[in-house]
């Protein structure tokens, strides 16, 4: 008590990592419970800018346990890579833990990514071609590589053998890459787990074990709601499930363990990639919004498509995630506009108003978006630390947003040091410690 699941309520790059480690303070453990490295998290911590892939934010504060749970697809080479990193730059990675259940990202997962999107042509999704699909297929084909198989060279071998075999016809344009070869790819798999070793654990246990001694404990997504392979935009869609459901499965605890879900939404709306986006600007408020808020991948580098908040789709995600609190990121992005508009419902290519997320996709790929207009106000709020600080117009979009999705708004960022924030409400958890 109590368990806290963070998860974005958007099309991910929220800034959960922010919220993250903004709760981590009181945390006993933050554990990641899926994704890969596709995603990424930016944390400003005193002027110094950290940029997370596996690893969760929490591993800021020393000696804190950050734990890569078994849902979660892990790429050693990014994994130790940024272990290495971190350390260079004197960071504690001690507290890290990962399971010995969560599975591999091999090198021809990426290569089965790359050229899968490649075939696709003019249909490509828009995967980051970091091998995450490939891995998550093995997966549910029971063919997949597990962190366990790090620590036995026999067993080891024979999977990735096993595993090549149904492969050979789509690996053929890199049969020549000497990192496709058996012995090759077994001995550079070794020399990770020789570097993992150390921090391989039983996590799920030892969650276990800290949820029953009454430890907070924050349960950490990747992605997004609306990137949810079973209720996003599917086939625009990541490979696992980022939902607050899937917390329980990708950390192996049980669904009691959850006290809060906590939906972090920007005051407006981006997407990366591509898939529909209703509010999708592509005019010079669009290029505004991108250039006002930096919206620029943490992962690739991609411009992310930017418009105008969907309130439609955001009370979707609170019913799906059973949301508790809201936490609202990027609010100062919004001061230099006069008037905003959020989004309240849409118009069918047929013409039907609809006052909800279609769940056929044909339906949502030709929507409108219906906006309600509030006025803007014009006012740096870069430096507000209170409520009472905000702008009354400030407080009524949030009220707006609040009221209109049914989930009372707890936190509000004002920038992009981890001391702008803004504390709307107390709520039973974690942040109850806090002061608001």
């Amino acid at each position: 008590m109590p368990g806290i699941v963070i998860v974005g309520a958007q099309w991910g790059d929220e800034g959960k990592g922010k919220v993250v480690d903004l709760l981590a303070e009181q945390a006993e453990a933050v554990v990641r419970f899926q994704g890969g490295n596709n995603a990424g998290h930016t944390i400003v911590k005193e002027g110094v800018t950290y940029k997370f892939h596996l690893i969760p934010s929490g591993i800021l504060y020393p000696g804190k346990l950050c734990i890569i749970g078994n849902g979660v697809v892990i790429d050693p080479k990014v994994l130790t890579g940024e272990i290495d990193g971190l350390k260079a730059r004197g960071i504690d990675v001690s507290g890290l833990r990962v399971s010995a259940n969560a599975h591999l990202i091999m090198p021809y997962h990426l290569m089965l990514d790359t050229a899968g999107e490649a075939k696709l042509g003019k249909l490509q999704i828009g995967t980051t071609r970091r091998g995450i699909g490939p891995a998550y297929a093995d997966k549910a084909s029971r063919v997949g590589i597990r962190v366990q198989d790090l620590l036995d060279e026999k067993i080891l071998k024979k999977k990735i053998q096993v595993a090549l075999e149904p492969k050979k016809l789509s690996l053929r344009p890199y049969e020549r890459d000497p990192e496709l070869d058996l012995q090759t790819m077994t001995e550079a798999a070794l020399i990770y787990g020789h570097k993992l070793e150390q921090y391989i654990a039983d996590t799920s246990r030892l969650l276990w074990d800290l949820l029953d001694d009454g430890r907070n404990v924050i349960f950490e997504g990747a992605q997004a709601t609306l990137l949810d392979i079973d209720h996003g935009t599917y086939p625009f869609v990541t490979s696992s499930n980022p939902i607050a459901g899937a917390a329980t499965v990708g950390a192996g605890v049980g669904p009691r363990d959850i006290d809060e879900v906590w939906g972090i939404a920007k005051a407006y709306a981006t997407r990366v990639g591509a898939g529909p986006f209703p509010t999708e600007l592509h005019d010079g408020v669009g290029e505004q919004l991108r250039e006002l808020g930096g919206e620029f991948g943490t992962t690739t580098g991609r411009p992310r498509r930017c418009g105008w908040i969907d309130l439609v789709a955001l009370k979707y995600a609170a019913r799906i995630n059973g949301l508790t609190s809201l936490a609202i990121t990027k609010l100062d992005v919004l001061s230099s506009f006069e008037t905003l508009k959020v989004c309240t419902g849409y118009v069918s290519g047929e013409g039907a108003e609809l006052d909800h997320f279609p769940y056929h996709q044909s339906v949502l790929h030709h929507v409108e978006p219906e906006y309600t207009e509030l006025p803007g106000w014009n006012e740096d709020i870069t430096g507000c630390r209170t409520a009472a600080d905000l702008p009354q117009k400030a407080k009524d979009y949030l009220e707006f947003l609040s009221d209109f999705v049914g989930v009372p708004v707890t936190l509000v960022g004002v920038g992009p040091g981890r001391e702008q924030i803004v504390w709307l409400r107390r709520t039973e958890g974690v942040a109850a410690t806090l002061e608001a």
